[in-house]
């Protein structure tokens, strides 16, 4: 605990949304002056995987596309009430996204598509008796029992045929070979969703992309309070001292321009640390080319996490996560269309109203391709008249059904193709190629986060001992939380700082749907009925 925070400097470690988030706790309800605090970023843009940027011309692009969650996603809501929008410094970024979803509501009425070009009725999940009884068994097990333990250990290959495991899948992004302790944390997480997950009406997303919505407003929230934005900075490792069981975190050393340099941490003075990277080495490609998959750990997203972890047994082991890329790797791509033929068929096909940002899946697709048709504009900027729609493959090495090719060789335009044949489209193929850019993006370590692990493989948010160090990101144990969202960085982040500075502020609990006996019964009904 801290006597006083005015006095205290604070380093963190990553510019992505777990650092912007502490740096708001701190400031928000630490007192701690926006002077004081320090954001080292390697990489020239703060905002690290909620990213979206690009121009009508050269095309747009986006890695990722977030789907927030009303009542799950506590510790986000409670950091953006705070925060002005980007074009309004009347309404808060939180009432910015409550008022688009009340405007925009999300409601998928193609959510499943089959190889015949038709909409599967998606409300049948397809659970049989055994399927139930294997989802009620990971549900009753405990997390030291289920282990390390695979997703597929614990069910039969009828569940994976099902219409729920398409739609629960492609909506979280699991793999079949991915962690089971993962997995039931989401259903307990997000059971809630059950009786929805056909419709995705729960979802709840930003007028803009994530970058523009979210990081943006915050950015400029913590610049104009003081905050120092240092880029081009890698920090490469850490000393800590221990005496009597008390650690503290005594000197970061760090490469500035090519140069080292170190800082020496008064007792006072705080270091969080965003620990690993799940956009590290991300790799693009175009319309022609092809984005390579990066191996060799080239952006420095997971050295310091490696190098932290060989000093103490409890600071977490990154081989878990970084170590089989071929179990964690997809790729994503972004379209950025002048003409509106193509969303105008997606609409008149899938009866989505436009602006619903309803996910699709091709449940028979080899790629298992899955796409979302935002709302223009997606980006700040857009101009009328340009639209954009963002997918992704969880399958990159299998061959396409329509182009031959497996997703991790094709270039942009093959990509479209496969896309195309998927829809059924080819009568409007031509236009499409002709008014289309395709910006692709190869991800090694989208899914480490939910790679078997093990007790142990994550550190805590605060290591034991910890008097004015905390660990950050998606790579950090917070119990019962999930993993894959935007709510966990947040969560950590909050922790962190409260915990550190001894705030006598209450992080709002993990949302726990069961708990409610109107959600529970709906839920159950819905899987079990």
């Amino acid at each position: 605990m801290i006597d006083s925070t005015r006095e205290t400097r604070a380093y963190l470690v990553g510019g992505g949304i777990a650092s912007l988030a502490a740096a708001a706790f701190l400031i928000r309800d630490g007192d701690v002056p926006g002077t004081n605090i320090h954001v080292l970023e390697e990489l020239p843009l703060a905002g690290g995987s909620l990213d979206g940027r690009g121009a009508a011309e050269r095309g747009y692009v986006t890695r990722g596309g977030r789907m927030l969650e009303e009542e799950a996603y506590t510790c986000l809501w409670n950091l953006l009430e705070t925060i002005p929008s980007l074009d309004d410094p009347d309404i808060t970024v939180r009432q910015e996204i409550l008022d688009f979803n009340q405007d925009w509501p999300t409601d998928a009425k193609a959510r499943l598509i089959d190889r015949d070009h038709r909409v599967l009725d998606a409300s049948q999940l397809g659970l049989n008796t055994h399927d139930r009884i294997e989802l009620a068994r990971l549900l009753a097990l405990p997390e030291s029992v289920i282990g390390a333990r695979r997703i597929d250990d614990f069910f039969s290959e009828h569940f994976f045929a099902t219409n729920f495991w398409a739609m629960w899948r492609t909506t979280f992004a699991f793999q079949n070979w991915h962690s089971a302790i993962e997995l039931k944390r989401y259903f307990l997480r997000f059971v809630q969703e059950f009786p929805r997950i056909h419709t995705l009406s729960g979802v709840r997303r930003t007028r803009l992309n994530q970058y523009d919505s979210i990081v943006r407003p915050l950015t400029r929230w913590l610049v104009e309070r003081g905050v120092r934005f240092e880029h081009g900075v890698r920090v490469t490792d850490v000393d800590f001292t221990e005496t009597d069981g008390i650690r503290r975190a005594r000197r970061l050393h760090l490469v500035r321009d090519g140069r080292p340099e170190s800082v020496e941490l008064a007792t006072s003075d705080l270091a969080l640390i965003t620990l690993g990277s799940m956009t590290a080495d991300a790799a693009y490609g175009g319309d022609d080319t092809v984005p390579e998959l990066v191996r060799d750990k080239r952006d420095g997203g997971w050295a310091l996490w490696e190098t932290l972890s060989r000093k103490a047994p409890d600071l977490g082991r990154p081989a878990v996560f970084n170590g089989n890329i071929a179990e964690a790797a997809w790729e994503s791509f972004t379209l950025t269309m002048r003409s509106p033929a193509l969303l105008k068929r997606i609409e008149e096909f899938s009866g989505n109203a436009p602006g619903t940002g309803a996910l699709m899946t091709f449940k028979d697709s080899p790629w298992l391709m899955s796409i979302v048709v935002p709302r223009p504009p997606h980006f700040d900027g857009q101009p009328e008249g340009v639209f954009t729609l963002w997918g992704y493959g969880l399958f990159i090495d299998t061959p396409g059904e329509h182009t031959g090719k497996a997703m991790a060789e094709s270039t942009g335009r093959e990509i479209l193709d496969e896309l195309l044949g998927q829809l059924g489209f080819d009568d409007i193929a031509d236009e499409v190629r002709a008014t289309t850019t395709v910006t692709t993006v190869m991800m090694p370590y989208i899914t480490s986060q939910f790679a078997q692990r093990d007790v142990g493989d994550r550190p805590l948010v605060i290591p034991h001992g910890a008097r004015n160090f905390a660990f950050l990101g998606q790579y950090v144990e917070i119990p019962e939380d999930v993993v894959f969202t935007v709510e966990y960085s947040v969560r950590g982040a909050m922790h962190a700082v409260y915990r550190l500075l001894g705030l006598d502020e209450p992080v709002p609990p993990v949302h726990h749907a069961l708990l409610d006996p109107k959600t529970a019964f709906q839920a159950l009904k819905t899987a079990f009925g």
